[in-house]
């Protein structure tokens, strides 16, 4: 096992966690992307009071099926070929988890780790702009995408944010991280996300700590 892989499960260790079928994660990627758009709708609707409590009473139907059977944990997080770290429920990148956007990363050939998106008004905080949280949430995760690609994945120790102008929803964003220094068990990493214009909107410096067991 590398050294990226093994500090993976460190930091990942796990009980009671298992990977999914090919069929499981296929079927439940499409049902996440429905529920996404169940999400905005509920935010977005402007039906009347009476067909919302319709809609709530089939929702909890739904709801009480797919209950029937359950794990105990989401499934087990994995390391791909790239050196990130795949987590089919986490709340940023996760095909499986209806919360997130989801945001797809991808390890670069100069080492940094880029991500294109768009975020819908479900992400809304001040009017027409993204919420800091959401951008703190999927800096955090590139930011550590780039330490694992690094060969160094660690737990967030630090997370430094500037917040250069509002982020826009609904246009398409990019955000690049890197990491630029190791010292130890402590990486350190930049990163951004910038706007359809390039400017970035939101920077971000963080510190990993690699986990000694």
């Amino acid at each position: 096992m590398t050294g990226a892989g093994s500090a993976m499960q460190r930091v990942f260790v796990t009980r009671e966690r298992h990977a999914l079928g090919a069929d499981q994660i296929d079927a439940l990627t499409e049902l996440a992307a429905r529920v996404r758009e169940l999400t905005e709708a509920v935010v977005l609707t402007d039906v009347e009071p009476a067909e919302v409590a319709e809609v709530t009473e089939e929702v909890a139907k739904l709801t009480a099926r797919l209950s029937a059977a359950r794990r105990v944990a989401p499934p087990i997080a994995q390391l791909d070929g790239q050196g990130l770290v795949r987590q089919l429920a986490s709340p940023v990148s996760g095909r499986l988890n209806p919360i997130a956007p989801p945001v797809e990363m991808k390890a670069q050939p100069d080492g940094s780790v880029r991500c294109e998106f768009t975020l819908s008004a479900v992400y809304e905080g001040p009017p027409g702009f993204v919420h800091g949280g959401v951008s703190a949430l999927i800096l955090d995760q590139l930011l550590g995408s780039a330490a694992a690609v690094n060969g160094t994945p660690g737990m967030t120790a630090t997370l430094d944010l500037r917040y250069r102008r509002p982020t826009p929803y609904g246009v398409p964003l990019t955000a690049e991280a890197r990491t630029v220094r190791v010292d130890g068990r402590k990486t350190y990493a930049d990163a951004f996300i910038a706007g359809p214009d390039g400017k970035p909107t939101v920077e971000a410096t963080a510190m990993f700590i690699m986990p000694l067991r």
